[in-house]
């Protein structure tokens, strides 16, 4: 996969992070709908950081709001220090959005549209990184009518990337892509954060933000329910873990059902043999237990500890987030980065 590399880096040591997006007490009422509830919201430079949640969550209302399609009803954002509807000349030179539809002329070439949107900027990328960034250089000279729905969404992005934004904003970006496509698509985002751009995207899929996002921020019912890494999200609300083994049909399990952390146990006959679903708040707590009894005979151990996706169910569970609607949103380009 190719990467952009015509540009300076702009990576950021560690020790040196920036907050870039100061999110706070963001609130979005349409009458007696509230879309979006007191949303606050750091992102530093150089993150990937993913909205994560159903329709009607309030993502895309967010989304509208951040990048300045949309003013709040209360709180503030700012971006770079600047009010995105305020200050909207200086915002646009640094800021990015990928929106799933948008309008491209139809008569022009894949190459001639990326000039054209270059044309926009002083300082763009060149034509041909894009190109093959985002996979479409093989396509440069398909007029844009006859590109199909995925390469479609590959020219937008390389659209919004052309001007080389400080951040990018992408609405579901995977969205009709096909499985090749997704993963060179994710290489190209991971290629935008070690180059030290800041990444805000918005996904249904809990794999692609799991791969992709540095910290997640779960929305229910227009509120942020949890934010933190995938990895962190997942250890923290994924309480119901499942760990499995294979032992003997002859063996009691009386002395694992006493286990305090052990919730449930299910067998099933398995190759003349049994095995053993138990569902815990502490897998690590029932694995050190098979191996401290090794009377037990438990072989082929494996251990389900969760994901995204029940994360998410968990916390969507206690919420009425199906009968919401989110209100539509305007599209529009934007214009990106000046230096």
């Amino acid at each position: 996969m190719s990467t952009i590399t015509d540009s300076p880096l702009r990576a950021v040591a560690v020790q040196d992070v920036e907050t870039v997006v100061r999110i706070k007490g963001l609130t979005k009422q349409y009458g007696d709908f509230t879309a979006v509830k007191s949303l606050d919201l750091d992102i530093n430079r150089g993150e990937i950081i993913g909205l994560l949640g159903p329709n009607g969550a309030g993502k895309t209302t967010s989304i509208d709001m951040i990048v300045g399609l949309q003013a709040p009803s209360n709180g503030s954002v700012s971006v770079f220090g600047l009010d995105p509807t305020k200050d909207r000349a200086q915002f646009t030179r640094r800021v990015a959005v990928q929106t799933q539809e948008a309008t491209l002329f139809p008569s022009l070439t894949v190459a001639e549209t990326l000039r054209l949107f270059a044309s926009l900027h002083e300082h763009p990328l060149s034509v041909a990184s894009v190109a093959a960034a985002t996979g479409m250089d093989e396509q440069a000279g398909v007029k844009v009518r006859k590109l199909s729905g995925g390469q479609t969404r590959r020219l937008l992005l390389g659209v919004a990337l052309i001007g080389d934004p400080e951040l990018i904003v992408l609405d579901e970006p995977s969205a009709g892509l096909d499985p090749a496509a997704r993963q060179q698509l994710w290489g190209v985002i991971r290629n935008l954060r070690e180059r030290g751009t800041t990444v805000l995207l918005t996904t249904h899929h809990m794999d692609e933000a799991t791969e992709l996002c540095d910290r997640v921020a779960i929305m229910v019912d227009g509120g942020v329910m949890a934010l933190d890494t995938p990895e962190n999200l997942v250890l923290a609300q994924a309480n119901n873990r499942k760990v499995s083994f294979t032992v003997s049909s002859e063996t009691a399990l009386q002395s694992l059902e006493d286990l305090p952390s052990v919730t449930g146990i299910q067998t099933r006959p398995s190759n003349g043999a049994l095995r053993v679903t138990v569902s815990t708040s502490d897998s690590d707590a029932v694995i050190a237990f098979l191996g401290a009894n090794t009377g037990l005979g438990a072989r082929v151990i494996t251990v389900d500890g969760g994901n995204l996706e029940d994360v998410f169910l968990q916390l969507a569970a206690t919420s009425n987030y199906s009968t919401r609607t989110d209100k539509p949103s305007r599209q529009g380009r934007f214009g990106k980065r000046t230096r």
